[in-house]
């Protein structure tokens, strides 16, 4: 199977035409490809060169190796097909499922083991690397609804699942967001009910996108329980950003105050995982809400604070720093040392390493003041 071949698949299994790959990559990675270019890739006129194979590596959500050759790219188109779980539903989602079904699949205590593995994964593997894992997980817990306990269980894969979701602005992940608040509901567990609905409300929060459903969800879970949770932290976190990102600086402010009192009763010295919020995750947090609001100085003291304890293996969060100082610079009026500081700092992380979040702090550095 030619490198054309593998390109137009895996361009046709997201239901993408040429133009809108070569506007995704053009997009992601400041390349100036036009649609007859990848034309001529697909056609195997000309072939792409190593930058381009590791840009299409990150944004068709494919390991490198895959298009280098090094594994059976027919093997990988099957296995791509079934975590996308788009445009056709592969047939070994369907074969898990009912496996799944008739076999009563894995217990509760091995679902937590399963979930706790995600959390430190998802912190310094590739989104689309878990996505796919995800969603085969999602077809085998979804046999297993009988037990409330396993709700649970979903609606934290649903809501791992939607952070992973691809999207040019991140509204496609919202429906499950959604759904994961529904589920968590069935669970009958308010530390699940609280916890998707605030890991939905920073995300969305963090990353500019869909405000409203962000500011509900926040409040959902700052209703269902005032009690000091990692779940609580992030809702107030996410009602945060959205309120700068609106101009309303003092509630930004009252609510980061807020957020630290909560932060006082329920920080984790845990550093690898999705479930837990550290000192250095904290300051990130503030970094991007106070470089939004223009507190210089406060930002950089954030910065620094995350720098300090930010674990080497982590480069996606320092990336994330670094991306916080060009947009201090955009808002500081120097827009164009910002935007190309923002992106020296994105080029130099791995393509697989990059994410929705990060292409949408990109664009918000280089737009209008606006993400």
């Amino acid at each position: 199977m030619t490198i054309g071949c593998l390109i137009k698949d895996l361009r046709e299994a997201r239901g993408w035409s040429q133009g809108r790959l070569a506007s995704e990559l053009n997009r992601a990675f400041d390349t100036n490809l036009t649609r007859e270019y990848i034309s001529r890739w697909e056609r195997s006129k000309v072939a792409p060169g190593p930058f381009y194979l590791r840009c299409l590596s990150a944004v068709l959500d494919v390991p490198l190796a895959v298009l280098e050759g090094e594994v059976k790219r027919r093997k990988f188109l099957g296995d791509a097909a079934a975590g996308a779980i788009a445009p056709v539903v592969a047939s070994d989602l369907l074969l898990t499922g009912f496996a799944a079904r008739l076999r009563g699949g894995p217990g509760p205590d091995d679902w937590e083991e399963k979930l706790a593995a995600y959390g430190t994964e998802y912190m310094s593997l590739g989104a689309g690397d878990i996505r796919r894992r995800v969603s085969g997980e999602l077809v085998v817990v979804q046999q297993q609804l009988d037990d409330p306990r396993l709700w649970s269980v979903a609606s934290r894969l649903m809501t791992l699942y939607a952070k992973t979701f691809p999207g040019s602005d991140g509204s496609q992940a919202v429906t499950w967001y959604r759904m994961a608040a529904r589920a968590a509901d069935e669970s009958g567990d308010d530390r699940a009910r609280v916890w998707v609905r605030g890991r939905a409300a920073i995300a969305l929060g963090y990353e500019g996108a869909s405000l409203g459903v962000a500011d509900v969800l926040a409040d959902q879970a700052m209703a269902i329980s005032d009690k000091p949770s990692l779940g609580l932290l992030n809702a107030i976190m996410g009602k945060a950003h959205a309120a700068a990102i609106r101009g309303d600086r003092a509630t930004a402010l009252s609510l980061m105050e807020e957020g630290l009192r909560v932060f006082d009763a329920t920080g984790s010295g845990e550093q690898t995982s999705d479930y837990a919020v550290p000192w250095w995750r904290m300051n990130v947090f503030m970094s991007l809400l106070l470089a939004r609001l223009g507190e210089e100085k406060r930002a950089v003291e954030a910065q620094e604070a995350a720098h300090r304890e930010l674990p080497e293996s982590l480069p996606r969060f320092a990336t994330h720093l670094e991306m916080h100082r060009g947009l201090m610079l955009a808002r500081a009026g120097d827009r164009t040392g910002g935007t190309a500081y923002a992106r020296s700092a994105l080029e130099r992380l791995p393509p697989e390493k990059h994410s929705l979040t990060l292409r949408m702090l990109m664009d918000e550095i280089g737009g209008d003041g606006s993400p």
